[in-house]
């Protein structure tokens, strides 16, 4: 399989590389549409993914206490919270998803907006602070996420702070963690099979405004290039991986593309 190539942002020089900085940006969205972002501020890859390893290590029962509504009608929660892995689903993996948490007395939210319901929490044993990190850990996230949109509007020619007050005050952005369990048996009957290969995420655009993700440098993100072929992503350590989705796609009329992807 053909290996992709991508553009890498040094986050770190964005201060003093300004005008550089954003035509990387927006020469990768307009190309490439995924790119590696480094340097970024604060940002533990090694504790992060002791982070993961602590969580999906829970025993089933503790997870279970964090899932969503339609898993655990007893839980207020529908967007917040922990997903599992279901039986014949060809989509396989169980992951855990909390976002910064909004003043609930906060009038300009309407009543029942989930993407701003309260994360849940499991109950910790101190052995690893797993909220306090996590929390951090979102903010670096989030004030990187910024900088590349401030980045990408510099690059358009347009004002520098245009895509900021759609997030900055009251963010609706999504943490996950995820973890793709090997099967202990043969895969399901309606697992998808592409290329000779188990797809565990079948091919995709993502629905939202922008992702950054670390790999902790698995294979397996593969992305559709433009001749139709499926492109394997190379891991780069102590990097984020940036793509956009559908809404930044639509906004920007097609000028920057999201691009279906796998794993």
């Amino acid at each position: 399989m053909e290996k992709l190539r991508l553009p890498t942002v040094d986050i770190s020089k964005a201060k003093t590389h300004r005008s550089e900085v954003a035509k990387t940006v927006v020469d990768g969205l307009e190309n490439t549409e995924f790119l590696f972002i480094e340097n970024v501020q604060g940002l533990n890859y090694d504790q992060l993914y002791e982070c993961c390893q602590w969580f999906f290590e829970l025993p089933m029962e503790t997870k279970k206490t964090l899932l969503r509504n339609i898993w655990y009608p007893k839980s207020n929660n529908v967007y917040r919270g922990y997903f599992p892995v279901c039986d014949n689903e060809p989509s396989r993996k169980e992951g855990f998803e909390f976002g910064r948490d909004v003043d609930p007395n906060d009038q300009t939210i309407a009543p029942g907006n989930w993407f701003y319901e309260k994360s849940v929490w499991p109950n910790e044993d101190e052995t690893f602070p797993f909220k306090k990190f996590l929390l951090e850990t979102y903010e670096y996230m989030h004030e990187t996420a910024l900088e590349i949109l401030r980045l990408a509007a510099i690059g358009l020619g347009i004002d520098e702070h245009a895509f900021e007050p759609i997030f900055a005050a009251r963010p609706m952005s999504t943490f996950r963690l995820i973890h793709y369990p090997p099967w202990d048996k043969n895969q399901p009957e309606n697992a998808v099979i592409e290329d000779g290969k188990v797809v565990t995420t079948p091919d995709h655009t993502d629905s939202n405004f922008l992702t950054l993700l670390t790999t902790f440098n698995y294979k397996g993100l593969e992305i559709l290039a433009p001749n139709g072929g499926w492109v394997e992503l190379d891991p780069k350590p102590n990097t984020l991986v940036m793509n956009i989705g559908d809404v930044l796609s639509r906004m920007m009329g097609g000028r920057f593309k999201a691009t279906r992807h796998r794993v």
